[in-house]
């Protein structure tokens, strides 16, 4: 499998907490679909204290894992959402 691109995405967005409304990342994404992992190389701003749980709630919206070689975060559905 391939690794994902070097260039950074243009498109930046904010994840944050749907049970809360609490900022988690700023994140370069790319393209259009929904957010199902988050490559820990395109985080551009991390909020949280502990990997993968809401520094406000405790909620945990994430697991660690590796996607093609990389270190990404696999999103819990429902748990965080796009702005």
């Amino acid at each position: 499998m391939a690794k994902p691109n070097k260039k950074l995405p243009e498109r930046s967005v904010d994840i944050i907490c749907t049970k809360c409304k609490a900022m988690l990342f700023k994140y370069k994404k790319g393209g259009k679909g929904s957010l199902v992992k988050c490559f820990k190389e395109r985080i551009v701003i991390d909020y949280t204290e502990t990997p993968c749980e809401c520094p406000s709630c405790g909620n945990v919206f994430a697991r660690e894992t590796l996607v093609r070689g990389t270190p990404a975060y696999k999103i819990i559905g429902g748990k965080v959402a796009m702005k």
